[in-house]
């Protein structure tokens, strides 16, 4: 995978945490991915969400809904 993250991989992460009703004021993905991918709450409520380098990122992007659940108060 590239060390970029597209635009399409983007919408695809944004789609998600629409779907968890996340306003996306609150998400920050930064452009560039790394190894390992990362989602955390930062120090100002935001949520961050880097994407994994080395996984294949439709892998990666099956496994983000539970990732955000585990550090950002998101509804069941």
């Amino acid at each position: 995978m590239s060390d970029a993250v597209s635009f399409q991989q983007i919408n695809k992460i944004l789609e998600l945490t629409d779907e968890l009703e996340i306003n996306r004021e609150w998400v920050e993905i930064p452009l560039g991915a790394e190894s390992p991918g990362v989602v955390r709450k930062l120090s100002n409520g935001k949520l961050e969400i880097v994407v994994d380098a080395d996984e294949p990122f439709e892998d990666w992007l099956g496994s983000l809904e539970s990732k955000i659940r585990e550090v950002f108060d998101v509804d069941a």
